[in-house]
């Protein structure tokens, strides 16, 4: 960021019609697609938002809590030009001093606006401040505290609380993603309200099935804890697992989510499985064992999907936390994450081999490796009744790497064998601008396909509702 960077204020304006093509027929095609969409529900069934803000209902801290703290897209950019993350509020693991005045951090960001152009954070952001909160200033150094002062003022009105705002955003159905080890205390909170929003757990067991992790054995331990079940064995192991799904599932669960760094997913025999279990639990498991297990856990968490109808969840791909002095200061899932190759069609052979045409299993794949979309994963959905394509997502969360996702899918996997989107976002107010990029991305493409002559528009319209909503309905339900 520049400090002597002066601009002139400007307008904070919305061009209704953003994304949409520019060829003029097809853009008029693509304002009626998406003026038939634009206003459905939104199914946000992959995200990162706290139950306890919607258990709790307390008014949002202030508009950098909201709008820049949690929203590693925002921070990361700041960061990679100079700024340090204490000083954009991020909490320290040892408790070490951070910023804590809103306004201090919002001037920051403010200050860092012209680094978002061109990027979807600039599009989400434009459209929360914009919608939500009514600023009609774009942000910069000389505007900071006006747009902080008009959020801030808005926060404190009862129709900005977080209940009314997931009501006024046309809000569904909001999955969260959630441990093992979670009694999930605020979903059932939440379901025992007079409130009617609908939040649901996601069952995330990575936490315990990567048994090199630092943590994995207290983190067993307390698996034993929260299930009732001895975790002495792998076969305990295993039961107090099934436990926690169960529990998840009784709160509400729709699906689980595996977070692997690969899609290997090959089965070990039983003796195998015990032997590396006993050998984490001793302290004394290698690299190459942690790897196996974690690759034959992904086939047990499809084994029980199996049993118990969870729709499974799998976005294998990326190398977490690639800085460790940023972990060990920050903790997990703080921008420094790194996509990396995957071979799906070799790594999740064994799991599809068993359960790919099984009538209670379901899975929906992701990537941020924009190579495997023609070559593996549309072909493995074009043919598999059990799997469904997960949209872009993290990295590919963009206007263009949506529009190549469908222009990579469409001629193998069709349209309709997809999940919806995604929005996987911990930031809650951003939650219907993310949607409504996709929407508007999505009506520009059939747009394209009705000026092209290979959709009516009578289809087009119909195809533009089953993708918003039809098919993450439909993808998402429990199987059986």
């Amino acid at each position: 960021m520049d400090p002597g960077r002066v601009t002139l204020a400007r307008p904070l304006t919305l061009d209704d019609d953003r994304i949409l093509p520019t060829e003029p027929h097809v853009r008029s095609v693509a304002r009626e697609i998406y003026a038939a969409v634009r206003d459905l529900p939104i199914i946000s069934m992959h995200g990162h938002v706290d139950a306890g803000i919607l258990a709790r209902d307390e008014a949002f801290p202030d508009p950098a809590q909201l709008l820049v703290v949690p929203d590693h897209y925002v921070t990361r950019m700041l960061v990679s030009q100079g700024a340090r993350l204490e000083d954009l509020g991020v909490l320290r693991t040892d408790g070490g001093p951070v910023e804590t005045d809103g306004r201090a951090i919002w001037r920051r960001f403010c200050a860092g606006w012209h680094l978002h152009r061109g990027t979807p954070s600039r599009l989400w952001l434009e459209q929360e401040l914009h919608d939500v909160f009514g600023v009609r200033v774009e942000p910069s150094a000389g505007t900071a505290d006006e747009i902080y002062d008009v959020i801030a003022d808005c926060l404190a009105r009862p129709e900005f609380r977080p209940r009314a705002l997931f009501d006024r955003f046309g809000i569904e159905v909001l999955a969260t993603t959630d441990s093992p080890l979670d009694d999930l205390a605020d979903h059932r909170a939440i379901a025992a309200s007079e409130w009617r929003g609908r939040v649901v757990p996601t069952f995330r067991p990575d936490a315990l099935v990567h048994v090199d992790r630092p943590s994995w054995r207290t983190d067993v331990e307390r698996l034993a804890e929260v299930s009732g079940v001895g975790t002495t064995t792998y076969e305990g192991f295993l039961g107090a697992l099934r436990q926690r799904r169960d529990h998840f599932v009784a709160c509400g669960a729709l699906s689980t989510d595996h977070g692997h760094a690969t899609a290997d997913s090959r089965p070990l025999e039983a003796g195998e499985a015990e032997a590396i279990y006993a050998s984490a639990l001793a302290g004394s498991v290698t690299p190459q064992q942690a790897r196996a297990f974690a690759a034959h856990m992904l086939f047990e968490m499809a084994r029980m999907s199996t049993e118990d109808g969870l729709v499974m969840q799998i976005h294998p791909g990326v190398a977490r936390d690639y800085d460790p002095g940023v972990h060990e200061l920050f903790g997990a899932d703080k921008g420094f994450d790194i996509p990396t190759p995957v071979d799906f069609v070799r790594g999740l052979r064994p799991l599809l081999q068993a359960f790919g045409r099984h009538p209670r299993f379901r899975c929906v794949l992701f990537t941020i490796d924009e190579t495997t979309y023609s070559r593996e994963l549309a072909p493995l959905a074009g043919v598999f009744p059990s799997v469904r394509l997960g949209v872009p997502w993290w990295f590919l969360d963009s206007p263009y790497a949506m529009r190549r996702f469908r222009e990579a899918t469409v001629e193998t996997a069709g349209l309709y064998n997809g999940a919806g989107f995604v929005d996987d976002t911990r930031a809650f107010a951003s939650i219907p601008a993310r949607h409504d990029v996709a929407r508007r991305v999505d009506s520009g493409f059939l747009a394209d396909l009705v000026g092209r002559g290979q959709l009516r528009l009578d289809e087009a319209l119909e195809t533009a509702v089953d993708l918003t909503v039809t098919l993450p309905r439909l993808a998402y339900q429990r199987q059986g």
